[in-house]
């Protein structure tokens, strides 16, 4: 037992021996506990010459950096020189239409919407069909009113013949009448002279006077009843233009009518998608109300913003390289078409006053049309808004926008 305690406290006394030695630390051992460290040291020494082979090294790839960027730069300044600087870009440009308001030429309520939304259409096709039912009731009372007025015409036609009639008739009783008149001068003459002579009565020659008398009068009757024969001829001719006049008036309201009539059936005026809608069935409209839209997917172009200081080179006709964002890295040629006569802020509601107040000078951008070639437009690809990159090749004006007289060139007037 007692052996067993000795080991015990030696043991116990060579771990308070090992705490301690861990609390001090290396630096508190003494020299003799130290390990020795001469004999590693003395191989770390040796290479501290190495250093030199790496700084070379590091120098020749700094100078094969800096030679590439050398030749990347004076690649890109020969690119800029030869190519680069005939290229205009931007990318304020976006795809546009000729897009056709649908309107109500009539009132009503819509009875039918027939094609769908985004819808392709062609010309002609029935888009909107509006309530037709009072547009009938008009064409079928125009229809009535131009038969009444047809009949009085007919009836008055009747009347101008009954009228020539009546005046051939007075004619003949002035005639009658006139030869009645010229045998009562002759009896009367005779009479005149026999009385005169003492041959005949003073009765007789009285009763051949009065007979002259009395057919000068039935003369002037007969005179006056031709007279107003040949004015009712005139006066039922007259009522006869009246009435076709009427009748034709009567045929321009039927004609409105129809019109009006064919009018509840809102046509699309060319080929195109249908979109835009903004009404719907049972909705009452009014005339001019806007109906929708008519898109022409065949006839789209480019409209491409460039600021005025880039037009110099830009000529009507010139190759333009068309990226469009909604579809990557696809390209595509157009030609220039037209550059616009003005900036787009002379064309403003309010266009700017730079004649009052504090003046800061804006670069101004005038828009270019590019002609989208057919065979992409038909694709039906490219839709109106949509946002484009555009680069325009003005190698082709080069020479002439360097000419002093490059202001008065035709090429700078606006095509017709």
């Amino acid at each position: 037992m007692a052996e067993d305690a000795i080991t015990r406290d030696a043991s116990a006394d060579l771990g308070e021996q090992g705490r301690a030695d861990e609390a001090k630390g290396p630096g508190d051992k003494r020299p003799a506990e130290a390990p020795p460290a001469s004999a590693p040291e003395q191989p770390a020494a040796a290479p501290a010459a190495a250093p030199a082979p790496k700084s070379g090294k590091r120098k020749f790839v700094l100078i094969g950096i800096v030679g590439l960027l050398a030749l990347a730069a004076a690649s890109y300044a020969a690119y800029y020189l030869m190519v680069g600087r005939f290229y205009v870009s931007t990318d304020d440009a976006y795809v546009r239409a000729n897009n056709s308001m649908l309107g109500a030429r009539v009132a009503g309520h819509i009875a039918a919407i027939l094609p769908g939304d985004n819808a392709l259409v062609r010309a002609g096709d029935v888009i909107f069909r509006i309530d037709d039912g009072d547009y009938r009731i008009a064409v079928d009372a125009a229809r009535t009113r131009i038969a009444t007025q047809q009949a009085t015409i007919e009836r008055i036609g009747r009347q101008v013949a009954a009228a020539v009639s009546s005046v051939e008739q007075a004619q003949a009783q002035l005639a009658s009448a006139q030869a009645g008149l010229k045998r009562a001068d002759l009896d009367f003459d005779r009479q005149q002279a026999l009385s005169t002579k003492g041959f005949a009565s003073r009765a007789t020659f009285e009763v051949s006077e009065a007979g002259r008398d009395q057919g000068a009068a039935s003369v002037r009757s007969a005179q006056a009843a031709y007279d107003a024969a040949k004015d009712n001829v005139e006066v039922t001719k007259a009522q006869q233009a009246e009435a076709r006049a009427q009748l034709a008036e009567l045929q321009t309201q039927l004609a409105k009518a129809e019109r009006d009539l064919e009018f509840t059936n809102v046509r699309a005026p060319v080929d195109g998608t249908f979109s835009n809608r903004l009404v719907n069935t049972g909705d009452y409209i009014n005339v001019g109300q806007r109906l929708g839209n008519v898109v022409p997917l065949d006839g789209v172009f480019i409209d491409a913003n460039y600021k005025e200081t880039q037009l110099k080179r830009i000529r009507t006709g010139q190759r333009v390289t068309i990226k469009v964002d909604a579809y990557g890295f696809r390209k595509f040629t157009g030609l220039v078409d037209s550059i616009s006569p003005a900036a787009g802020s002379v064309f403003t509601l309010l266009p700017p006053d730079n004649a009052t107040g504090n003046f800061t000078k804006i670069v101004q951008r005038l828009p270019v049309r590019i002609r989208v070639p057919a065979s992409v437009a038909k694709q039906g690809l490219l839709r109106a808004g949509m946002s484009v990159y555009t680069t325009v090749d003005t190698r082709e004006g080069a020479a002439d926008a360097d000419a002093e007289t490059d202001l008065d060139a035709p090429m700078m007037i606006h095509p017709q």
